[in-house]
């Protein structure tokens, strides 16, 4: 009995100190494995998709299941790339983003909320040059894993729909029907993956 006594209290121990360690954590993006994707309508009969190459971000939480989590990145405007040089230099223009004046785009998280299952709710303020909004996004939190180092990666699907003109991305030329050429609602796709800032290499 006594030996059994020991064993829980051992376990009990190592369980106090996992609980720590997870509590002290910090996580950052595994890179290689993360993407900043949107989507605007053109011509209002077909889709254009793009990307930010450059990014930092952060999440910290001391709950196992995330809720907790606290959640800052920032983009890079100059990064923008739709593989086609002209768009992307005129994206970078005053016209939308304005690289020169407004180099960087912002989010803060305000609330991380679980709806059911899988399913989350991330709130918080997005920064688009000299312009904050609340936005939210619907989160699917696809689990968590070790790779071969024996770093464990959480990963997280997000998604939400801007209105560009909310945050004076204002060019707005229309075609001969009326029809904008480059459609207001701006569909905003993260696929992101974490891992311990003190992963191993």
């Amino acid at each position: 009995m006594k030996n059994i006594s020991k064993l829980l209290t051992l376990a009990g121990f190592v369980l106090l100190l996992s609980q720590v360690s997870f509590a002290q954590t910090k996580w950052n993006p595994d890179y290689a494995h993360s993407s900043i994707k949107f989507t605007a309508t053109h011509l209002l009969i077909s889709e254009v998709d793009g990307n930010f190459k450059t990014f930092n971000g952060s999440m910290e939480a001391t709950k196992p299941d995330f809720t907790d989590a606290k959640i800052n990145f920032t983009v890079d405007i100059a990064s923008i790339n739709t593989d086609n040089d002209k768009r992307d230099a005129h994206l970078k223009s005053d016209d939308f983003f304005n690289a020169e004046k407004y180099p960087k785009m912002t989010f803060k998280s305000i609330s991380f909320k679980k709806i059911k299952d899988k399913k989350y709710q991330l709130k918080g303020e997005l920064t688009i040059r000299d312009v904050t909004k609340p936005v939210t996004f619907d989160v699917t939190y696809g689990g968590t894993a070790k790779d071969p180092w024996g770093n464990t990666h959480a990963a997280f699907k997000a998604t939400t729909t801007i209105n560009r003109f909310d945050y004076n991305l204002k060019w707005n030329t229309l075609t001969e029907a009326g029809g904008a050429v480059v459609g207001k609602d701006i569909v905003v796709n993260l696929n992101l993956e974490f891992i311990p800032e003190q992963a191993k290499k």
